[in-house]
């Protein structure tokens, strides 16, 4: 079990409270768990500076302790040991080399690339692996592992015909990925996208889910 700090700077002050890591960041991600190891909101932990009840009602409108630990931890930061954001560094690119093994092929010959020569490749180009949905780092370890070994990532073309009474929740779904799309008289909607290949069954999943099985889908060959 490690203990660390969380905190946040509101109306020119630091407060601060003693929190189990793991438990402080499950609760960060939604996960309902008890996470403080002490009662107590700080100005300076370390110091042993407690926060008075004016400072707390002056920057958190309540001197709730659990209620302000809640804000504290969703909003503040959570101090991490090296050793897990070494974790959660070497998560993200196993993450990054399983979606580049599943989703790319060498061009020249149209066979996918093994797990090994995706990472002897991402280590040759020392892509900067960070701790950020992978999505967003994709482009930058595309362009990178290109100057090493020959990659693109193959894509499927799909167009997609949501009813209208789909449409709000469909459209997050399918934005993203979009070419094209052409909003119909009876309010549904005709999108084209396009996706990597290894993405094509989750997406499918996820358009089922928000149109209950609805939407047509067509592939359209490239």
């Amino acid at each position: 079990m490690t203990n660390t700090t969380a905190r946040i700077r509101k109306e020119g002050k630091d407060f601060e409270i003693i929190v189990n890591m793991d438990n402080a960041l499950k609760f960060r991600k939604g996960e309902n768990i008890a996470f403080l190891e002490m009662d107590t909101i700080f100005l300076d932990a370390k110091k042993g500076n407690v926060a008075s009840k004016e400072d707390l009602m002056k920057a958190f409108k309540t001197t709730d302790i659990n209620e302000i630990a809640a804000k504290i931890v969703k909003s503040g930061e959570v101090l991490v040991t090296q050793q897990h954001r070494d974790a959660e560094q070497e998560k993200k690119f196993k993450q990054i080399v399983d979606f580049l093994v599943t989703n790319t092929v060498d061009p020249k010959t149209g066979n996918p690339h093994t797990p090994d020569r995706i990472k002897s490749a991402l280590e040759q180009a020392h892509v900067n692996i960070k701790n950020t949905p992978i999505d967003s780092q994709i482009a930058e370890a595309m362009e990178k592992v290109s100057k090493i070994l020959p990659i693109k990532i193959e894509t499927r073309k799909i167009k997609i015909n949501i009813p209208a009474m789909h449409t709000a929740k469909a459209y997050g779904v399918v934005n993203q990925y979009k070419e094209e799309e052409s909003w119909k008289d009876d309010g549904s909607l005709e999108v084209i996208i396009r996706l990597p290949a290894g993405m094509l069954m989750d997406f499918y999943d996820k358009l089922n889910s928000v149109t209950h099985g609805s939407a047509l889908t067509q592939e359209i060959k490239q």
